[in-house]
């Protein structure tokens, strides 16, 4: 079996989701796919189905009923992964924001590098995003400093969504237990790693806006992540870390 997978979650991604299946697994090094489509009305998982006997046993479909948001998609394939015995688990986005060719480098940094989870940064050596507006590229760029000035982590991309985790990082985190579905999701997901003393890396990629599709980003989302971010703080106050690796 593959050591490697990578979870996409897609709502009205027709535009891409073929396009970027068809990447991953022209790579050459090998990486499963497992897309969480929230029922989009656009027939993304109709796509999706008539590929899985092309790539049998390597792509894998979960269709939900419902826009339910990025975080609990991410949780549900995070546990269908574990459950299935991958070691290198992974976040992308369907929209070719994150380059596909990158996921060696994020799997080699954890497979040779020797640590825990990879992030792919946009701004671990200066902005490196192509096609965002400059109050975009502001208002992420800030994010990531007011994160890092609550939390304390040094983590300069703390939003990142195109992340390499070790399945044992997984294990450690209460699934369960995380609360956020947007932003504020990476963020929770890499203070927790942090908080449990992980080893974690950015890895810099250049981030390319979508060409195709719409964003999913929203003002509810963004709000989310300012204020999630004190709420984490606060509660991890209360909350013992015990490294179980």
């Amino acid at each position: 079996m593959n050591s490697s997978i990578v979870v996409i979650p897609t709502y009205n991604e027709i535009e891409n989701v073929e396009a970027i299946i068809r990447k991953v697994f022209s790579l050459e090094s090998a990486f499963d796919v497992l897309i969480i489509d929230d029922g989009s009305p656009d027939g993304t998982a109709a796509v999706v189905k008539k590929l899985l006997p092309e790539f049998e046993g390597s792509l894998h479909l979960i269709e939900r009923k419902g826009k339910l948001g990025l975080g609990t998609a991410y949780i549900h394939g995070f546990k269908w992964a574990l459950g299935r015995g991958y070691e290198y688990i992974f976040e992308m986005d369907a929209d070719f924001s994150h380059p596909p060719e990158d996921l060696v480098r994020l799997r080699s940094a954890c497979a040779k590098g020797g640590h825990d989870m990879a992030i792919g940064s946009r701004y671990i050596t200066g902005v490196n995003v192509v096609n965002w507006p400059i109050n975009r590229v502001l208002m992420s760029y800030f994010a990531g400093y007011y994160v890092r000035m609550i939390t304390g982590m040094k983590i300069m991309d703390p939003t990142a969504g195109f992340i390499c985790y070790t399945s044992k990082v997984l294990k450690t985190i209460n699934l369960d237990n995380v609360r956020f579905i947007g932003y504020a999701f990476q963020i929770e997901m890499k203070f927790d790693s942090w908080k449990y003393g992980f080893n974690i890396v950015e890895v810099p990629i250049i981030f390319t806006d979508r060409t195709k599709g719409a964003s999913k980003m929203s003002r509810g989302i963004f709000k989310e992540a300012i204020f999630g971010v004190i709420s984490l703080k606060v509660n991890s106050f209360f909350k013992r870390y015990i490294p179980k690796h």
